[in-house]
């Protein structure tokens, strides 16, 4: 019987089973959290007790493999070490879960704290009895998730001094607000609306209760010295107020005041104005009791929960209401039941410090010119230990932390005025010693198995090379078998858009003076200092699709654009979609017409044609193509708007503003007592004399004009300017937009040495091998450029280009061509098919929902862990793609096997297979050293290195899915060729879902579209059919002739 467990707990069956349970769990719980909340997913998923159970039995068949294996021998000491570095990590996992603690630390600037709430919500019980003749006190904690969309069920029984006792859950009310529900044998309540801290509250003033609202007392019927006192004698209501103050009835809008300590009527529906509070009374006081009622929004995390409880003690019972969330202590319930007093909290627990926290100073630095985006903030802290007699100085900011006490203090987030901080704490010193000691292990396994000759990949080195050795002309057949098996109505006149052409092409300027004119640096809405250049490139591409205008490139286009926005307002520049014929009808123009003008957008009264369908594909969740399309021509509108009205121009700095403020010349309504006073008009001179210029050819005034600008800016600007090399850089990688270009070069390219290596299959002219060849060196010379404008943007933004949804795919299409290049040198089809992914890619990069401008960083990303974590995971994509490619190729090969080519066939797809697994290896090691990279990145940051995020989640679930497809050879049922192939086909699904799912279709701290869902593009669809057909005609194949 023992025997029969421990095989069945050791076998390759249970790790297949847990290899496939575990990450469809987690997967499921991703779509929970983002359906509802995180909390619902820890209850349902992360932290069910099966669950945890998966990972018991990891480590168990792990540790019975160890065994089975013989992985203790010294020639697989590196698989032993890849095993138990997932044994510790699992390990560290149960230490960090059950052992540590963590919460969060609010403190205002000058405020001095030692205590935190625990990021866990607790029911916290005060028990009073007498014990021995003395009163004392017992106290009792249960903590526990909640969630409205859960059964919550749980009861507390214990007992105090010899009496027993009995909580009971009842019901769960999220982000609840109190209500009154009518009842004769209730009490009265006084609805009172209030703005104390300037946003809007709902209270009820219970009749014989005295409140404290944002610290000032309200008494009901109960007359209390200091209190604004609310009387109530029949239908007659009276106040009187310890406070001068002031009313507004609302209905007349009669004003009058409110006299200190004297008794006046109280008017219904009146704002009051009293003791720094703004209050109304919306109704007369009702008889009943109060209930609560959940606003149902489960993304809302700020509205307090309640929690409905019973309580049993001595034959007694009680039921009751306590209200409270996490990251607040909640509001005391006392009850007293015989011979026991009860007081009972919800919300998070208070830890305390050995130390305390004073905050000197908080910071908070923005990007240049903008009130709400920030580059970074910092908390100045002074760390007093009095046991220790200890006191010191230090920071706290993204991505630094204090480690002190057994305590890491991490910067959160902070207060709204900027005026207090929020500090992250975390207690958990032995789980991440566990962790990372698992992390370090795992690190080094992992690329010394890639070198290591007694691992699986120097196996399969060994074995492609056999098979290199014994291979034909397998391509002759493949192929030879694939190719035998396969008018107008205008808003304004003719004559306006005629005369407007006319003006701007009278007027153009000199390329040479354009192309200095694209050199002046301004500051863009997000506080990016950039060339005009980089903004007139971006605005033609984005409106009109193209890179020039009737012969104008984008520089000359802008500046005509700011010498004459209102005969632009009437060109045709504005590129609409080809096949809808709707927004063409709306604004009036030809349902041919390819181009529209800003002026078509506008009625006679100025009025935006769009506006009626924009509501609702704004507020549409899945917006249709027809609402798309409106919202996409919305966009272009907006952004030539703003070009034409010149508030983009912001080339002036404000000499010694502290936020490093750039303006336009229309921003400068009054004098600012500075050098801006002097040169502000120099924009509409600037204009003047380059329109004179362009008559006169002579632009000695207008490069003067230019020189004088960029002078100032230097001298008042020079903190925040870019260098010229930067600037110079920054306009050469815009003219040459080499992304772009790619896409379609290494399509070309690809294509080409693809067909010329299937002729020559047929033939061996020495002009079809030497072009194969010419076109390998080609890929790789675009592969260089490909480097190269990677480098360009990193040395243009600052930071790693892999930052955001553009350039990630940029990077994958690098990833994949670098490692097609790598793994095909001998294999010119290899090389082919990369690069034709490759450009698929760079398509998909360049698609309307990812914008290629460069950004700032927010500023957790702004860390040297953005480039190790990010590259190592985003470049593992490319050997996944690669082996995605080469399982397609083996089972087209199965597909076209006959009798006469069965022995050719299965030796070429020996040599892909083989291929194949090494390219996964590579891949798997690259994402799973990439993704505990990122919980270290994570721990490092705000100190919690796992947090179930969608990304982070689907990054593992995607390790264990390829660990599964490179398990398989290990189960007999599974340990075909063909279930291989057909693996890696199904497993670069995960993948797609890790980058485009998590980002597009899941909430959390990775997506771009913030949980917005967009429609599945229809593609996916036809590659799912497609991958279906291929994988059954390759098993028919695959079971008659192997």
């Amino acid at each position: 019987m023992d025997k029969k467990i421990y095989s069945f707990l050791f076998s390759t069956r249970l790790m297949a089973v847990l290899f496939i349970v575990f990450p469809v769990a987690m997967a499921c719980g991703t779509f929970i959290e983002s359906y509802y909340n995180t909390e619902t997913a820890r209850i349902l998923i992360y932290n069910a007790w099966w669950f945890e159970a998966i990972m018991v039995f990891f480590v168990i068949n792990f540790c019975g493999n160890i065994k089975k294996y013989q992985l203790y021998k010294r020639e697989k000491w590196t698989t032993l070490l890849l095993h138990l570095s997932f044994i510790l990590i699992l390990v560290g996992a149960f230490v960090t879960r059950y052992i540590s603690f963590e919460g969060l630390m609010p403190i205002r600037e000058g405020a001095t704290e030692n205590v935190f709430y625990s990021d866990k919500t607790y029911i916290t019980t005060f028990v009073d009895g007498d014990y021995k003749g003395e009163m004392k006190r017992k106290t009792f904690e249960h903590n526990q998730y909640f969630s409205q969309a859960t059964t919550n069920n749980f009861a507390i029984k214990n007992e105090f001094n010899g009496i027993p006792f009995e909580i009971e859950y009842v019901n769960f009310i999220m982000n609840a607000s109190e209500t009154i529900t009518p009842s004769s044998d209730g009490d009265f309540y006084l609805k009172m609306v209030e703005s104390g801290d300037g946003s809007r509250h709902e209270h009820y003033l219970k009749e014989g209760q005295v409140q404290n609202i944002h610290n000032v007392l309200f008494a009901f019927n109960k007359f209390t010295d200091g209190a604004i006192n609310i009387t109530k004698n029949e239908d007659v209501y009276t106040l009187q107020t310890p406070f001068e103050g002031s009313f507004m009835r609302m209905a007349d809008k009669m004003q009058g005041s409110v006299v200190k300590d004297s008794l006046q009527p109280l008017m219904m529906r009146s704002l009051y104005n009293i003791g720094g509070s703004q209050f109304v009374f919306p109704d007369a006081a009702i008889k009943g009791k109060i209930t609560y009622k959940s606003n149902n929004d489960y993304k809302d995390k700020q509205t307090d929960d309640a929690l409905e409880l019973k309580i049993k003690s001595q034959g007694l019972e009680d039921s009751f209401t306590l209200v409270g969330s996490k990251g607040k202590q909640g509001i005391p319930h006392a009850i007293k039941l015989g011979d026991l007093e009860f007081t009972l909290f919800f919300g998070s627990k208070i830890y305390d410090l050995p130390f305390s926290i004073k905050v000197d100073d908080f910071i908070a630095d923005k990007y240049p010119g903008t009130e709400k985006s920030y580059s970074s903030f910092k908390s100045k802290l002074e760390v007093i230990d009095t046991e220790n007699k200890k006191t010191f100085k230090d920071s706290v900011f993204m991505n630094n932390i204090l480690d002190y006490g057994g305590y890491r203090f991490f910067q959160a987030s902070f207060d709204a005025d900027e005026k207090g901080t929020v500090l992250s704490v975390s207690h958990d010193a032995v789980g991440t010693w566990i962790s990372y000691v698992g992390y370090f292990l795992l690190y080094f396994a992992m690329l010394v198995l890639l070198f290591d000759k007694n691992t699986r990949f120097g196996d399969l080195k060994r074995k492609l090379d056999k098979v290199k050795a014994k291979k034909s002309s397998l391509m002759v057949l493949l192929f030879l078998t694939s190719l035998t098996g396969f008018s107008q109505e205008h808003n304004h006149l003719e004559d306006n858009i005629a005369k407007s052409k006319e003006i701007i092409e009278k007027y153009k300027v000199s390329e040479e003076h354009a192309s200095k004119f694209g050199q002046t640096v301004i500051q863009d809405r997000g506080g990016r200092m950039k060339p005009v250049n980089t903004f007139s490139s971006e605005l033609l591409r984005k409106v009109s699709k193209s890179d020039t205008y009737n012969d104008m490139n984008s520089d000359q286009v802008f500046i005509s654009m700011t010498q004459f926005p209102r005969y632009w307002y009437n060109i045709p520049v504005i590129s609409l979609k080809r096949d809808n014929d709707s927004i063409r009808k709306i604004i009036g123009i030809e349902k041919d017409a390819k181009y529209a003008s800003l002026a078509n957008f506008f009625d006679a009264k100025g009025n935006y044609k769009l506006a009626f369908y924009l509501k609702g594909a704004f507020k549409a969740i899945v917006p249709n193509q027809f609402q798309k399309d409106f919202i996409d021509a919305d966009k272009k509108v907006n952004l030539l708007y703003d070009a034409l009205s010149g508030q983009i121009m912001r080339v002036f700095p404000i000499p010694n503003n502290p936020e490093n403020k750039w303006v336009s010349y229309l921003e400068l309504n009054e004098p600012t007592g500075t050098a801006l006073d002097s040169i502000k008009n120099l924009m509409p001179f600037y204009l003047d004399a380059v329109s004179k210029s362009t008559e006169s050819k002579d632009y000695t005034l207008p490069n003067d004009l230019l020189n004088g600008l960029q002078k100032y800016q230097q001298k008042y600007g020079a903190k925040i300017m870019p260098s010229t090399s930067k600037i110079n850089a920054e306009i050469k990688y815009n003219k040459f937009d080499i992304f772009k270009r790619l896409f379609y070069l290494y399509m070309l390219a690809g294509v080409l040495m693809l067909i010329f290596t299937i002729i020559q299959l047929f033939t061996k002219s020495v002009f079809v091998k030497n072009t194969v060849k010419f076109f390998h060196v080609l890929i790789g010379l675009f592969f260089i450029l490909h480097t190269l404008g990677l480098i360009a943007r990193w040395y243009i933004s600052g930071h790693a280009p892999w930052s955001d949804a553009y350039e990630s795919m940029i990077y994958v299409a690098w990833a994949t061509m670098f490692f097609g290049l790598a793994f095909g040198r001998k294999s010119q089809l290899t090389v082919a098919s990369t690069a034709f992914v490759a450009s698929m890619i760079l398509m998909i990069a360049h698609w309307s929902y990812m914008d290629p401008a460069i950004a700032n960083l927010v500023p957790v990303l702004n860390s040297y862990w953005l480039m190790i974590h990010v590259a190592v995971i985003v470049a593992s994509y490319g050997p996944f793609t690669l082996a995605m490619i080469l399982g397609l190729v083996a089972l087209l090969l199965l597909t076209f096997t006959n009798n006469s080519n069965k022995e050719k066939m299965k030796l070429a797809i020996a040599e892909i297979t083989y291929i194949n697994e090494m390219a996964l290896t590579v891949g798997l090691v690259m994402l799973t050293i990439g993704n505990f990279l990122g919980g270290q990145w994570a721990n490092e940051s705000w100190g919690r290195y796992w947090g179930w995020d969608p990304k982070e989640t689907w990054a593992l679930v995607s390790v264990l899915i390829y660990a599964f497809v490179l398990h398989m050879r290990l189960i007999p049922a599974l340990s075909s060729f063909y279930t291989f192939n057909l693996a890696t086909l199904v497993a670069i699904w995960s993948i797609i879902m890790t980058y485009f799912g998590v980002n597009y279709y899941l909430s959390g701290l990775h997506s771009y579209a913030a949980g917005d869902p967009m429609p599945i593009p229809s593609f996916v669809y036809y590659l799912i059919v497609i991958t279906f057909i291929t994988a059954i005609l390759a098993r028919n194949k695959y079971k008659r002739y192997y």
